[in-house]
């Protein structure tokens, strides 16, 4: 019997569906017990599947890992790259700030499991690579953005530049989410988030420095 278009689609919906419940058991998973200590039957348990939905979707565990990774990471470029984008060709340093503190994925389940990925990326140059490539467009997705806005918002001469910058915002979120990995206080992160990204964008003094 010949499938039909609508089949496909079916069959199509249901494996987005099935892919989807594994990522968000694999999250759970990984959160809780640590990548190293988790079995593809442990994800498929907590989904709710059998090991062959997990193959067919999956060829292994690091590649779901990396999926999850990749999904979350590119989740957070999307934040950020929108919370800078709502200025227009000007850039509200203090106004975009607020703004990215207060969408930014500041959870610690996800740092628990973005730590595994990256203590399994120093041991593995073709996840070190994969885990660079994705930093890269975070960073690439802030540099596009503080770049466009340079002829009305001059950045601070110290970080040259749009990729300076853009490097330096990375650099403070990784040291304020390995704080709250420690103190657990997401509150505290946000606010010494934006009070980083305040000092590092501007004067120091909470304004733009603007081009004479």
């Amino acid at each position: 019997m010949r499938e039909t278009p609508e089949t496909a689609r079916r069959v199509t919906r249901r494996r987005v569906r099935t892919r989807a419940r594994l990522l968000g058991a694999a999250f759970e998973v990984f959160a809780a017990k640590g990548f190293g200590r988790v079995s593809i039957e442990e994800v498929c348990e907590a989904a709710g599947f059998s090991r062959g939905a997990f193959y067919s979707n999956f060829a292994t565990l690091d590649e779901l890992f990396f999926a999850l990774y990749r999904e979350r990471a590119d989740l957070i470029a999307a934040q950020v790259a929108d919370a800078l984008a709502q200025d227009g060709p000007d850039l509200d340093v203090p106004a975009s700030v607020d703004r990215v503190t207060e969408v930014l994925l500041l959870d610690v389940d996800w740092l628990l499991v973005k730590t595994d990925f990256l203590v399994h990326a120093a041991r593995d140059p073709a996840v070190a690579q994969a885990l660079l490539d994705h930093r890269g467009r975070l960073r690439e997705a802030v540099a596009d953005r503080l770049s466009r806005a340079r002829g009305h918002t001059e950045l601070p001469a110290v970080l040259g530049g749009a990729d300076g910058a853009a490097r330096a915002v990375v650099a403070a979120y990784d040291g304020v989410t390995t704080q709250l990995l420690l103190d657990r206080d997401v509150d505290a992160a946000r606010g010494w988030l934006k009070q980083l990204l305040t000092a590092l964008l501007t004067d120091g003094g909470g304004a733009p420095a603007r081009k004479p």
